[in-house]
């Protein structure tokens, strides 16, 4: 019996994550190339669908996070991803873990500049479109796709992926949340999140020699 109890202690050690053993040990949350962007664009994820009973809450979300990137004052957000040094790719979370929605690959088609005003963020329409928006149409997605049952997470999701490189949301995000309300209006705790871990990876990187 004891043979057994030493046994499970042991395989128990070894499931332990290693980074409980190095705390302490401080290394950077997000890659050099972040602490450097001055620009960002916040999309929808364009996998996501328009939910049947909340068919704005990802257009929401994304207002949202731009007002409070505003707010932080640290980027510059900007319609349209080809000048932008960084990508925040955002997505509401679902009631239940099936919703019905309607694909609508024309959210992300926006015209126009951010402009902040007294309560928030306004969007001011410009000359042209900007090109290279992931996830844009102008197809009518009500005239060729029927709602379908999504199959997603009920948290939300915020992704930062590096806008400089060809085809950015291939790549692996520089930092990423899922969390439950993480998108939550007016406070948007993924973006306070993302503000902690740039000043950690500050930090770190202060004290290298």
């Amino acid at each position: 019996m004891r043979s057994i109890r030493t046994s499970f202690a042991a395989l128990l050690l070894l499931l332990v994550p290693i980074s409980a053993f190095s705390k302490g040990k401080s290394k950077p949350t997000v890659p050099p190339y972040v602490l450097t962007a001055h620009t960002v664009s916040v999309i929808i994820d364009p996998e996501a669908g328009e939910s049947i009973t909340a068919p704005r809450a990802n257009q929401i979300a994304q207002k949202d996070v731009e007002t409070a990137l505003l707010k932080w004052g640290r980027f510059e957000p900007l319609i349209g991803t080809p000048t932008a040094d960084l990508i925040i790719v955002i997505r509401k979370g679902h009631n239940k873990l099936v919703d019905q929605t309607i694909p609508d690959p024309r959210q992300n088609d926006r015209v126009g500049v951010i402009n902040p005003t007294d309560n928030g963020i306004s969007v001011g329409a410009q000359h042209g479109r900007q090109p290279g928006m992931p996830g844009t149409s102008t197809q009518d997605p009500q005239a060729t796709s029927p709602s379908k049952a999504e199959i997603g997470s009920v948290d939300d999701s915020f992704a930062v992926y590096d806008g400089k490189i060809d085809r950015p949301l291939d790549g692996v995000p520089a930092w990423k949340l899922i969390a439950k309300d993480c998108l939550h209006s007016h406070d948007v705790p993924a973006v306070d999140e993302f503000r902690r871990a740039i000043v950690e990876a500050e930090k770190a990187a202060g004290k290298k020699p």
